[in-house]
């Protein structure tokens, strides 16, 4: 029986528990429901499981346990009754967790959540931030990372969000064809946002794998929409650099000191592909400049022959397109490599970004870069106390050295 403790029960609550909220919001219409009863199964989960080992499909037990969990609790509220005896009785060609088919244009329960969540009665913000909480399996404090905000914020707008949805009765539907496109642009930021909190580790390797599935199906379902598939090549050059971005110790490898030769170069090829047919329809946004950004690094076999003043023309029209603190910290590290250390660090100091680890880290290259070591220690010990993780406050510590 293969050993399940509650790191390797986490990991299937991360890779699963989108699927079984997506599942039991469409079944059930409530976003607080469903999310009570996944966290009860899992719950369940880690009682049984190291005893009894896995199911066969733990996906499927974790829904199946959520939505038996969920017509439990319904029964008990008598107010309820009516919707009970809607959705107790299965459709006929359920699916193997008693889940009915819709139609639609969009087929899969995830996508789907994602459209419907990003309601144009909400915010942008308050989109992203919960379909990243419900289908990410991200907790309140790492969608407040995302944000960059203080998590007893980010959980207040949480609240707000799922409030509103009540209030205006906003339907959990598939939008028509046509409402599609005006749905995009957060449906991506999450996606994207999946991608990138997957880049954490091992244990989330999956939602890494689940946003670029999710990017295809975008990519497929709306292919006049060059931003979708500039996404899917974004995060297919990413992807194809993951085997040389984590030393064993579980440090970070800058871009610059990555060994190339383990690059996955049908993921590129795949990837630059997709941006040569972006460029070809001359309608950019910001996801088609970055996978071009990615791929001119790609293109170069060396660090050093990396063909920096394009990438500095490309962030150029980024920040002229996404004007964000973020996009600019990128563009002076480009900056730094065209015009020098004391021009990007200029650029650097401009910059509100003080509770961005990045920004510290940044800015402590630069100082080194220019002689100035006492500086450059305390910006790296600043950002070593802000890094997510141990090897990442272990690698800061050391100068932005790997050890030896």
């Amino acid at each position: 029986m293969p050993v399940v403790d509650e790191a390797a029960v986490g990991r299937i609550f991360r890779e699963e528990s989108g699927r079984s909220v997506a599942s039991l919001i469409r079944l059930f219409g409530d976003i607080d429901v469903a999310e009570d009863a996944v966290q009860e199964a899992f719950a369940i989960a880690l009682r049984k499981w190291p005893a009894q080992g896995l199911p066969p499909n733990p996906g499927g037990w974790i829904t199946t346990t959520a939505r038996n969990r969920a017509l439990d609790r319904l029964r008990r509220r008598a107010r309820e009754q009516e919707l009970l005896g809607e959705v107790a009785v299965l459709a006929p060609g359920a699916d193997d967790c008693g889940m009915p088919e819709e139609a639609g244009p969009v087929q899969d329960d995830r996508l789907r959540l994602m459209f419907t969540c990003c309601h144009p009665a909400l915010s942008t913000e308050a989109q992203v931030a919960l379909t990243l909480r419900l289908l990410g399996g991200l907790s309140t404090e790492e969608v407040a990372r995302s944000f960059l905000v203080a998590e007893p914020a980010m959980a207040q707008r949480l609240v707000r969000a799922k409030r509103k949805i009540k209030a205006a009765r906003i339907p959990y539907r598939v939008p028509e064809g046509n409402e599609l496109p005006a749905r995009l642009r957060p449906v991506l930021a999450v996606v994207y946002l999946i991608y990138n909190a997957g880049l954490g580790g091992p244990a989330e390797r999956g939602l890494c794998a689940e946003a670029i599935r999710l990017a295809r199906l975008l990519a497929g379902l709306m292919p006049d929409e060059p931003e979708a598939a500039g996404l899917l090549a974004l995060l297919l050059l990413i992807e194809s650099r993951r085997a040389s971005r984590i030393r064993p110790g579980g440090s970070l490898v800058l871009l610059a000191e990555q060994d190339r030769r383990r690059w996955d170069r049908a993921l590129i090829e795949e990837g630059q592909a997709i941006v040569r047919g972006c460029l070809r329809r001359d309608r950019p946004g910001m996801y088609q400049l970055q996978a071009a950004i990615s791929a001119v690094h790609a293109d170069a076999a060396t660090a050093e022959q990396t063909d920096w003043p394009q990438v500095l023309i490309l962030y150029d029209q980024l920040l002229a397109m996404a004007p964000t603190p973020v996009v600019a910290l990128n563009r002076a590290i480009a900056v730094g490599e065209v015009r020098g250390a004391a021009a990007a660090l200029a650029l650097v100091e401009e910059l509100d970004l003080d509770g961005y680890y990045p920004f510290h880290a940044t800015r402590a290259d630069l100082l080194r870069r220019l002689g100035r070591e006492s500086e450059a220690a305390s910006a790296y010990e600043r950002a070593a106390t802000m890094a997510p993780t141990g090897a990442e406050r272990d690698f800061l510590r050391r100068g932005g050295r790997a050890s030896q």
